[in-house]
């Protein structure tokens, strides 16, 4: 599929946290849209997508002078007292376009000279392993959560077609984990997976949040089910994964190998 670029100038970067993110002070959103394109993504059912006539996942808008943008606002909210900062909560910070514009990493290189009080990196790209120099200037300032949904790779290829191999995921966050970064496996939404799934998880992280559609779409679950990706649960005879106790299959899974503490549930795993 062919995305489209579009070169904007915004006036604003840090927005102020609110709903889901409430326990943040601002998310940080380095584009417009994303390329993943995710068949369930919630962001599909939000005015950023639903104002745009081109379907979610076929463009994308590049910030231009966002580093700038970013160092005045950074330093304005320094004033007023403490910032953390969730980057990204409707896009993928490190979305293939990042290789070449690198708009995401020039607002690292900002927060590295101004740190914030906390950075949440949200993201499912092994992209992300690049700036593991910035990340280590951050120290325990940052974590890179990682998207990983499920260790399935057909299961991934169903839903998500467009977005990075499982494995790749998973050689990142050893990268991560391995430089020292502080990193956790994101769960999210729960879709279907193997019963050796946290063992994979378990070499290289020590916490794991895990989300769904009932607990993360910001409407209960209503955002996703406009969306229709219950059908593509019954297209691979699979409804049963596609219910509000479903994430306690994986959840159970888990507890085997994580102790309690270590796995976090919904909006508590992505709290700085």
């Amino acid at each position: 599929m062919k995305i489209k670029f579009f070169y904007k100038y915004p006036k604003t970067l840090l927005n102020k946290g609110t709903g889901f993110l409430s326990g943040y002070t601002h998310s940080l959103n380095p584009y417009t849209g994303c390329a993943y394109g995710c068949s369930y993504c919630y962001v599909r059912q939000m005015p950023v997508s639903m104002f745009r006539k081109e379907e979610w996942g076929t463009w994308v808008d590049i910030k231009k002078k966002a580093a700038d943008l970013l160092r005045k606002e950074l330093e304005r909210a320094k004033r007023k007292g403490k910032v953390t900062i969730f980057m990204s909560s409707s896009t993928d910070p490190y979305q293939p376009i990042e290789y070449k514009e690198k708009v995401t990493r020039s607002l690292l290189e900002v927060m590295v000279e101004n740190k914030p009080d906390f950075l949440f990196v949200q993201t499912r790209s092994p992209l992300v392993r690049r700036d593991i120099d910035l990340f280590l200037l951050l120290k325990d300032r940052v974590r890179v959560s990682m998207t990983i949904e499920t260790d399935r790779e057909d299961i991934r290829k169903h839903f998500t077609p467009g977005a990075p191999p499982i494995g790749a995921r998973l050689k990142t966050l050893q990268l991560l984990a391995d430089a020292g970064v502080p990193t956790q496996a994101t769960i999210a939404p729960v879709l279907p997976s193997s019963e050796e799934f946290p063992e994979k998880l378990r070499k290289w992280v020590n916490r794991v949040c895990v989300d769904d559609y009932f607990m993360g779409d910001g409407s209960g679950g209503k955002r996703t089910k406009n969306l229709g990706i219950f059908s593509m649960y019954e297209e691979l005879g699979l409804e049963e994964w596609y219910d509000p106790s479903a994430y306690q299959i994986v959840y159970d899974r888990l507890k085997k190998v994580f102790s309690t503490e270590q796995i976090y549930l919904s909006q508590k795993g992505f709290l700085p």
